[in-house]
């Protein structure tokens, strides 16, 4: 029962900052797209307050 409520809790658990970053940095093509990928992160592009 346990594990259950372990795999719903996983589905509906909202990604953390750093997951977002990393998941995003992750599908980087080359080395250029990485690079980038950080500037826009650096940037602020995950951590904007609204």
């Amino acid at each position: 029962m346990f594990n259950h409520l372990k795999k719903i809790s996983r589905a509906l658990r909202v990604p953390s900052i750093e997951d977002r970053e990393s998941h995003y940095l992750n599908g980087a093509v080359d080395r250029i797209d990485l690079e980038h990928r950080q500037r826009q992160i650096d940037r602020g592009l995950f951590r904007r307050t609204f």
